[in-house]
């Protein structure tokens, strides 16, 4: 869970850091740009208070020159008046807009309907702003245009930058607290969400070793069998680096890989001789029949791979299908080593347990026959090892094992 916390906690702050880093730059963009339209909208509003004061439109021409020297001496450097013909009537500038007027680009008379502006850089430290506006009577008649060009100044600028930053680290913080505000909530979602599938898993677990057991108990075995070759199976696989859904698949095959034998007669499944040729077709239609019980049964379905072919031999000579080599479900060529091995070291009423180096003995000779060679090359490197936990492990001792298997392999 700890492990799971941290992954939590640094794919959120992961997100909420992209979102910062995108957040601000272009929070820092619009508040630059609305302080920037602000700028604009004010110089474009004084600008028309002072030209269009009075309704008359022939106010325009008898005050163009006095209402240029006062945009000058106030909002901008430089101030020019057209009339409705973008004939000029008047301009004036500041002595920094007479410095600008030679750096600035010049252009066509205005014919221009709605207001617009312009903002670039002369250079680092002088911003310029270019207001362009058609001036209106109250009718909605075209009365003239003004045009002002303002160099915003240091301490404006400085403000501009201040505030945008300011919003800047405000979005780039909101974004970095949302996240701290979803983590516990995305760890309670997930934990509650985790409990559940871990009923749920229990509960299929139960199932699966209730029936597995069950099973077992009518073929005069007991439950140990199933736990032992379940959890000796999954060694195996661990060492030849399985995991996830195939590991989950192999342990639930170990399971359930003679689930068919809930199908076969009693006479034939209890028979303490040899069977006949005619009731060994009829045993070894178990492989079938748990075929068919498995397949489609959901989660359980994974177990299909070992149920269907764990009697099928790496010469061909196996059943039901007579699969040879790497034809043979992968899955079911671990299971077949391992429960071979489990029915040679267990008692069985027909038989005593053989001591390990008999059965490894016996398991070589079929090396390349009735097993996959190289698989039983890495068996043999841990036959030992699982022979000594599982040799004379009780029924409990070996379902505590599985279920430390079971964890490591279904609780993620």
């Amino acid at each position: 869970m700890i492990t799971f916390k941290r992954k939590v906690a640094l794919k959120i702050a992961m997100v909420s850091l992209t979102l910062a880093s995108i957040a601000s730059p272009l929070a820092w963009y619009i508040s630059r740009l609305n302080a920037e339209k602000g700028i604009v909208s004010f110089a474009m509003e004084e600008s028309h208070r002072l030209l269009m004061h009075r309704p008359d439109s022939h106010e325009i021409s008898v005050n163009a020159e006095k209402a240029a020297r006062t945009l000058a001496e106030g909002l901008f450097e430089i101030a020019e008046i057209y009339d409705s013909n973008g004939i000029k009537l008047a301009e004036a500038m500041t002595a920094e807009g007479q410095l600008l007027e030679q750096e600035i680009h010049h252009h066509a008379p205005p014919s221009y309907q709605t207001p617009i502006y312009e903002s670039f850089n002369l250079s680092a430290d002088r911003w310029v702003l270019q207001v362009f506006t058609p001036l209106r009577e109250e009718n909605g008649n075209l009365a003239g245009y003004f045009e002002g060009t303002r160099l915003v100044p240091a301490w404006q600028k400085k403000q501009i930058l201040m505030d945008s930053l300011m919003v800047a680290l405000m979005v780039g913080l909101a974004s970095l607290l949302c996240g701290g505000v979803l983590f516990p909530v995305v760890i309670r979602l997930s934990s509650e969400n985790q409990h559940k599938a871990q009923e749920l898993l229990e509960s299929h677990i139960s199932m699966m070793e209730a029936l597995g057991r069950a099973i077992a108990k009518r073929d005069s075995i007991t439950g140990t069998h199933n736990y032992r070759v379940a959890w000796v199976s999954a060694i195996l696989a661990e060492t030849l680096g399985i995991k996830g859904d195939r590991m989950q698949a192999l342990i639930a095959g170990s399971f359930l890989h003679d689930t068919g034998k809930i199908g076969i007669p009693d006479a034939i499944l209890l028979k303490p001789a040899k069977l006949t040729e005619d009731e060994m077709k009829v045993m070894r239609t178990h492989v079938t029949i748990g075929e068919e019980i498995i397949t489609g049964s959901g989660w359980l379905d994974g177990a299909r791979e070992v149920v269907a072919a764990h009697h099928e031999k790496w010469d061909g000579s196996g059943y039901p299908r007579g699969l040879a080599g790497e034809a043979i479900p992968f899955l079911a060529r671990i299971f077949a080593i391992v429960d071979v091995f489990d029915a040679l070291c267990s008692k069985r009423p027909y038989k005593n347990p053989l001591p390990l180096n008999e059965v490894m003995d016996i398991l070589q000779k079929g090396s390349g026959t009735h097993f996959d060679p190289k698989l039983l090359k890495v068996f043999s490197s841990i036959a030992s090892k699982v022979y000594e936990t599982t040799v004379h492990a009780s029924e409990a001792e070996m379902r505590a094992l599985m279920k430390k298997m079971v964890r490591r392999h279904f609780g993620n």
